[in-house]
């Protein structure tokens, strides 16, 4: 498998996924700026839509969309539980997260990145950013993790989606749940080789 990521990007949390599964994959950094590969060929003629993550399988197969994407990584290893049985409801509670993470948080932090994106409109973002988040916090009250004592694929996108608030004003630190949550996260072995393979390692 080919994993098409950019550094930081919500594709780390496929990325995590990945390592967290033991899965062998391949990284392919593909620029979102420039749409181009190291190589400098077209990552559109691979993507069209040119964000990331993609996934290529071996077969030559591509599958979008970083929700999907983790839940195709955890069934290829049940083992692992890193996502629940389909068909249980405990399954569509961690679809009702990765839905959240994305409509919720991933999405509302699109116009912080925007350089023409008027300041005034970016104070409406974060303080409606803030408030999702701070509900995030009261569900994870006395929980190691979003589905409970145990990591699945969730917890890897909700990582890398509130990793983003430090570098553009969302002030997460009154979180205390979620610092604790975060830490968690930080020091899985999984998401330090991520973070390392990806060059974000402090």
């Amino acid at each position: 498998m080919k994993l098409y990521y950019s550094p930081g990007a919500c594709s780390l949390s496929p990325h995590i996924v990945l390592r967290e599964a033991g899965l062998a994959f391949q990284l392919v950094m593909a620029s979102t700026k420039t749409k181009k590969l190291a190589d400098g060929t077209d990552y559109l003629a691979v993507n069209p839509l040119g964000y990331v993550p993609l996934l290529e399988l071996d077969d030559g197969q591509r599958l979008t969309e970083g929700p999907a994407i983790v839940q195709y990584i955890a069934d290829r290893v049940p083992d692992k539980k890193l996502v629940p049985p389909w068909g249980t409801m405990e399954r569509y509670r961690a679809l009702s997260w990765l839905n959240f993470i994305s409509s919720e948080l991933h999405k509302g932090f699109s116009p912080l990145f925007h350089p023409a994106m008027p300041e005034e409109a970016k104070a409406i973002f974060r303080q409606r950013l803030l408030e999702r988040f701070k509900w995030v916090d009261a569900q994870l009250e006395g929980r190691d993790y979003l589905m409970g004592p145990a990591f699945t694929v969730p917890d890897a996108y909700l990582f890398v989606v509130a990793g983003w608030g430090k570098h553009v004003g969302v002030d997460l630190s009154g979180q205390k749940n979620l610092g604790a949550f975060l830490v968690r996260m930080a020091a899985r072995p999984a998401v330090q080789e991520a973070l390392e393979a990806e060059g974000l390692a402090k």
